[in-house]
């Protein structure tokens, strides 16, 4: 069962290309698994001996601890990916997880800025955080203060993209230099399941990364030796950022520039595709710049459109 595991999470980094947030996740979703099915000093049960009553016995106990039914869902989801799995590696010959049905959901359609709020957002960060760095009351002329104020235009950047291309923060860490054409303004992605797209960007977010780079350059002069000499967005010390810094950043800003919207950087998506749909974009053109395998997975910004619309007529029309 151990062995099984580790080579699912090996499939699922390196062929699957998934996130390491949903691999940090389904790891843990595994391991409480595999206490659950271990009394005290027994061994593991094999794992072609475990069938569906002991999965939905795991289930039965999550929802007696009063667990969320999203959190019991997605670790039923993780089980249901590991013995699907296992099954294609002839470890076992049906897919027990199957058997066993999901906590229903309900259907949340994701707060989304507005457009106006997304242009602040992103017109602000260096003004904003120029305005942090003064509030502190350091020296401008510092070379902590300079620093910082060099990283401002790295933030610009990654936020820019984020919006421009409507990219997962994975997609976003995972970009190298040869993967962005400023000429024609594009960017190949590699995505979920390791599927390519190109996806096009805008003048605001190619400005951002011409003023980012020579940031970059000299982080990189600063760090010949260490990190990733590929990576388009770097650390101070020269590494790849991961997508927890990422996260950070845009609650950061969000912060600064006081937004209403609780932010994230899967945010920064929903309001790209809600936008262009907005302004009249095919759900399907919307379908293949986002990489979504199943336009079911798009309609849903259609009803956050809709949302969207009725607050404004509420607001602007006189009898509404």
């Amino acid at each position: 069962m151990i062995e099984a595991i580790k080579k699912y999470l090996y499939h699922m980094r390196y062929v699957r290309n998934s996130s390491p947030e949903t691999l940090r996740k389904y790891a843990g979703d595994l391991q409480q698994f595999v206490r659950f099915i271990t009394p005290p000093g027994e061994q593991i049960l094999p794992i072609d001996e475990i069938d569906h009553r002991i999965i939905r016995e795991f289930v039965s106990d999550m929802h007696d601890r009063q667990l969320e039914r999203t959190t019991i869902a997605r670790k039923l989801a993780a089980l249901r990916s590991f013995f699907k799995f296992c099954v294609g590696q002839k470890l076992i010959k049906r897919n027990m997880a199957r058997l066993v049905s999901s906590p229903k959901l309900p259907k949340r359609i994701p707060d989304i800025p507005t457009a106006e709020e997304m242009a602040r957002l992103l017109d602000n960060v260096e003004p904003a955080g120029a305005r942090q760095i003064a509030k502190l009351r350091r020296d401008p002329s510092s070379p902590r203060s300079q620093s910082e104020l060099l990283i401002l235009k790295r933030d610009r950047a990654i936020l820019e993209l984020l919006y421009a291309a409507g990219i997962r923060v994975s997609e976003l860490t995972g970009l190298s230099l040869g993967d962005i054409n400023e000429r024609s303004q594009i960017i190949r992605v590699l995505g979920k399941g390791r599927k390519e797209r190109i996806v096009p960007f805008g003048d605001k977010a190619l400005e951002a990364l011409r003023a980012y780079w020579p940031v970059r350059d000299q982080i990189r002069a600063e760090w010949p030796e260490g990190g990733d000499p590929e990576a388009v967005f770097l650390g101070m010390r020269g590494t790849r950022l991961e997508s927890r810094t990422i996260s950070t950043i845009v609650k950061k800003y969000s912060r600064m520039v006081q937004m209403k919207w609780n932010l994230h950087p899967h945010s920064f998506r929903h309001a790209f595709a809600t936008h262009l749909l907005a302004d009249g974009a095919d759900l399907r053109a919307i379908q293949e710049l986002l990489g979504h395998a199943s336009l079911s997975t798009t309609q849903r910004y259609t009803q956050a459109t809709i949302d969207q619309l009725m607050t404004i007529y509420d607001k602007a029309h006189p009898h509404s």
